[in-house]
């Protein structure tokens, strides 16, 4: 397989508590990502690299493995298969690359060589790689020189250059033995004793008696401020999963305008839609426009070439008296984002943004 097609099965998955990488297998029509990428959430989104999201159920777990089976809505059979190497395939020195996304960021792949092929931390065997690696790539692949997997990316050393690790292959091998006793509707543990599936919440592993991590079962309580939030996204007819994008913050499209809200300094909560460029000639018109209308509650701005309109609230302002107001204002921003970029566009010749989406 080319090395381009690769970049067509690495895929960004983000959630209420941050984003991370992961990879669709299609012989088993699953994406694998790490545990500790999805630990605390059932449902998740992925994207692609189009920034185009997929709603996800994390369907098997085995947290001592630290590797997670999900199962996304998507018609993904137009994409290429990526094989599982060999488990003993690397040697010290071999060339790999690490995919996937660091700090959410786009879509890298970054090349290095193997420093040991089965490096023994904590009791068990990891790839160790000189290939950079940073917080965002977790639940990536890492791929030899014949675009084979022969890992999952796991993480790299706090303040260690140089130094990133990978889940070895026969760790994700394991997991996919169970794929054909997996209910995709459900989220399942596999016990690492037994390799039992287990779907019901237990303490101890049913099967051999094992004790099962900590609250393995349980779900991420969302705060009060992003209960507040998703209620104003549901009424945009966007799912509040396929927007989070961490920590009470949210990014996704309503139309072509990309729409963030995000709280600020602890204090703020912003909701931003970056419309426009400003037109390389006859700016003047604009930027007329912008200073003679009065877009309140919202304010527009210009940032460079970046035109953007944007909401602001104190964050001790949101009570029960205001909050219809304010989600109401919140829903509108959104509107007027996906309205006000066309309008732009056929009335002073400004162009759309980077982050507009068009419609092909």
């Amino acid at each position: 397989m080319e090395q381009n097609n690769i970049y067509q099965l690495v895929f960004k998955v983000t959630h209420a508590g941050g984003s991370g990488s992961c990879f669709y297998l299609k012989d088993y029509d699953l994406f694998v990502t790490n545990y500790h990428v999805v630990k605390g959430f059932h449902s998740l989104a992925v994207h692609d690299n189009d920034r185009n999201p997929y709603l996800a159920k994390v369907v098997l777990v085995n947290p001592s493995l630290d590797i997670a089976l999900l199962s996304v809505e998507g018609d993904f059979s137009s994409l290429p298969s990526l094989s599982l190497a060999g488990d003993d395939s690397l040697s010290i020195g071999g060339k790999v690359c690490v995919a996937g996304y660091p700090y959410g960021m786009p879509f890298t792949v970054t090349e290095g060589s193997v420093s040991s092929p089965k490096q023994l931390m904590e009791g068990k065997y990891y790839i160790q790689t000189d290939a950079a690696v940073n917080p965002g790539n977790s639940g990536g692949p890492i791929f030899n020189e014949n675009n084979e997997v022969v890992g999952v990316t796991v993480s790299k050393l706090t303040n260690a250059d140089n130094m990133g690790f990978g889940v070895r292959v026969e760790a994700l091998r394991k997991l996919l033995e169970a794929v054909e006793e997996i209910d995709r509707s459900i989220f399942q543990v596999q016990c690492d004793s037994c390799d039992e599936l287990i779907a019901d919440e237990e303490e101890f592993c049913p099967s051999c008696g094992e004790k099962l991590p900590e609250g393995i079962f349980e779900e991420r309580e969302p705060s009060s401020l992003s209960i507040f939030c998703e209620r104003a996204i549901r009424e945009m007819g966007i799912n509040p999963v396929l927007a989070r994008d961490g920590y009470d913050s949210w990014t996704f499209h309503k139309g072509s305008s990309e729409i963030r809200i995000f709280v600020y300094g602890d204090m703020y909560l912003f909701a931003v839609s970056p419309i426009n460029l400003l037109p390389k000639k006859e700016v003047e018109k604009v930027l007329d426009y912008i200073l003679s209308e009065d877009f309140s509650p919202y304010k527009l701005g210009i940032e460079g070439r970046q035109i953007y309109i944007a909401y602001r609230v104190h964050l001790s302002d949101i009570t029960d008296v205001s909050e219809d107001e304010i989600c109401h204002n919140l829903v509108n921003l959104a509107l007027k984002a996906d309205e006000m970029d066309n309008m732009l566009v056929e009335r002073f010749g400004c162009e759309f943004s980077e982050y507009s989406k068009q419609e092909e």
